[in-house]
């Protein structure tokens, strides 16, 4: 268990990292030197973590009492997100930003995955809370937001920035349409002081040589069967990281041949199919005989009630020898639309296959189904395909080696 003295010698280090205290209560020390309060519990068969607070305005004695009243909850079948929530009803007819902030939070959950909240959740209690939190929401200004959106930027997080700035304005906008502040401070605030996020290129890999070589590359893997298996799997369904990691049992069908993932894993919302080739089905279906105790195709090591990170993935990618100039995890998917194009596919059948956005989004919700014959055969034709590139370029590399 930790103590005030302990907490207090925590120093910030290069990326974020957590110290468990006791019965899932722990500190969160971010880079810039922020120390919050995490407690992790599960609800409804789900493992959350909800903030409670920064130190030393919440003390560790505070931290406990307040994980122990989220317990108390728990055991009455309540979510504690829902008290917290709750309790921003009993604010004053001037509220701060923090009590706008959960009962904007609250108002949109349910619009989103649990995993997007808590990130919300996290931006708000990293960037925003610790310094306007307090505030009366009707007090804080156009320049208070542009200083605070400003020292964002300066540490160089431009992603980072969006996402807090959208945030920020969300819940601005709420409070506007609550009635309880008649201008968004945020949306006045000149787009041009703001620099732009770079836009992002995925390095990848698309001649078909050079695509035998990486998924020869693949194999020489040595960690543990989730990233192995997963890393395996990458190529052949071309997900996106998270879609492919969060992977979980109930949507594997092995009777149809079929992957059906929930649109609340999707980055676009709506539910998505993918049809598993031959190689595919075998691949899982050996996993499935180690008995790993989780929900996740792709258990966290330590952790049963998690999925493997993203990072995992990137992670094995570098230690097997590819690195971030020549290949990312994004990559899978810019290879296959690539090639799957020059091999005469139809481009609306890829597109489908590859989840990119409907613009029509009543078409969309019924549209997982569509061309779904043509990309069974698609996805099949490509895993043979794969296996022929990786087989030709395991030749090549032996013949180099003589």
């Amino acid at each position: 268990m930790l103590t005030d003295v302990q907490i207090r010698n925590l120093k910030p280090k290069e990326k974020l990292y957590r110290i468990a205290d006791s019965h899932g209560l722990c500190i969160e020390i971010t880079p810039n030197g922020s120390k919050l309060w995490r407690h992790r519990y599960r609800y409804n068969n789900k493992s959350k973590m909800i903030g409670l607070g920064t130190y030393p305005e919440v003390s560790l004695l505070d931290a406990r009492q307040a994980r122990d009243r989220n317990k108390q909850a728990l055991n009455q079948g309540i979510s504690p997100k829902q008290t917290k929530a709750g309790n921003t009803d009993e604010a004053s007819d001037n509220p701060t930003f923090k009590d706008m902030f959960f009962k904007w939070h609250k108002h949109k959950e349910d619009e989103w995955s649990s995993d997007y909240a808590e990130d919300v959740t996290q931006r708000a209690e990293r960037y925003l809370l610790p310094y306007i939190g307090e505030k009366r929401i009707q007090d804080i200004t156009s320049p208070d937001m542009r200083e605070l959106l400003l020292k964002v930027q300066e540490k160089g997080l431009l992603d980072t920035l969006q996402k807090v700035k959208g945030i920020a304005s969300g819940v601005f906008s709420y409070s506007v349409g609550m009635g309880v502040i008649t201008v968004n401070p945020v949306r006045d605030l000149p787009r041009d002081i703001f620099k732009k996020k770079p836009e992002a290129h995925y390095a990848t890999i698309t001649e078909p040589n050079e695509i035998g070589w990486l998924l020869n590359k693949l194999d020489l893997h040595r960690g543990t069967d989730q990233v192995r298996v997963a890393l395996q799997l990458a190529p052949h369904l071309f997900l996106r990281p998270a879609e492919l990691t969060g992977m979980l049992w109930s949507e594997v069908d092995f009777k149809e041949k079929i992957i059906r993932i929930s649109g609340s894993r999707m980055k676009m919302k709506n539910n998505h199919l993918v049809p598993m080739s031959s190689q595919v089905s075998d691949i899982l279906k050996e996993l499935s005989r180690i008995d790993f105790g989780s929900e996740y195709v792709f258990p966290a090591p330590r952790n049963r009630n998690q999925c493997i990170s993203t990072n995992a993935l990137l992670g094995a990618l570098r230690n097997v020898g590819i690195n971030k100039e020549t290949f990312t995890t994004h990559g899978f998917r810019h290879m296959a639309s690539t090639r799957l194009n020059e091999m005469g596919f139809r481009a609306d059948v890829i597109e489908r296959q590859l989840a990119h956005s409907e613009s029509n989004k009543v078409r969309a919700a019924y549209n997982q189904a569509q061309h779904l014959q043509e990309r069974k055969e698609m996805m099949q034709e490509w895993s043979d395909y794969l296996d022929q590139l990786k087989s030709r370029g395991a030749v090549s590399s032996h013949t180099k080696s003589q």
